[in-house]
């Protein structure tokens, strides 16, 4: 493990020097902006979500748009969740960034765009951003399993618990769901523990 930790780290450092200047501080600042706008718009025009999905066969003829635009796309029409969804995204992203700092969460968010298009490719079937998000979850719970937050600003619970129980449904998902949602999940999570900074303090 620590020869692995001794070869790897040396390669994000590198990787770092040379194209540091493609961080994006405030990653996640910019996705939640992009993301409200984008509710706000999908509510004034419920189609205009099918201009913007990850829709492979679209792409395809040209709309190359959707390889970014997917992103922003909540996976819910309810003002409520989508103003839990949006403070849930800047809080991780912050804690995110400040453990492994801009660059390596960009290029993190970027694996994961790639990971969840490629998977999208492969089986020619539309995939949300869900799983990217619950990658990045994951990710802060690695960092955070004991900061506490209020679930409906109310009742308390450990990011660690809250983790279990995601992973649970997930699992069930990965059990009961199609090839195409496996592949979606295996695409997102495998990267999603943080080994490398964890190498790092030891």
């Amino acid at each position: 493990m620590l020869r692995y930790c001794r070869r790897a780290m040396p390669v994000l450092d590198k990787l770092e020097r040379r194209f540091g200047f493609l961080a994006i501080p405030g990653l996640m600042r910019i996705v939640v902006a992009f993301t409200g706008l984008t509710f706000l718009l999908v509510r004034l025009n419920p189609g205009f979500r099918f201009m913007l999905d990850l829709d492979p066969g679209r792409i395809r003829h040209g709309e190359i748009w959707r390889l970014i635009t997917y992103i922003f796309l909540p996976q819910t029409d309810s003002f409520l969740w989508v103003f839990l969804l949006l403070w849930f995204l800047w809080f991780i992203g912050e804690g995110l960034e400040q453990a492994w700092g801009a660059f390596r969460l960009t290029l993190y968010f970027i694996v994961g765009m790639i990971g969840t298009t490629v998977a999208a490719f492969f089986f020619g079937t539309r995939f949300s951003n869900s799983m990217l998000y619950a990658s990045l979850f994951f990710a802060f719970a690695k960092f955070y399993p004991d900061q506490v937050i209020y679930l409906f600003f109310i009742l308390p619970a450990k990011i660690k618990w809250m983790a279990w129980v995601s992973a649970a449904f997930l699992l069930f998902g990965f059990v009961v769901s199609t090839n195409s949602y496996r592949m979606a999940l295996v695409a997102a999570l495998a990267r999603s523990e943080p080994r490398l900074p964890r190498c790092a303090r030891r």
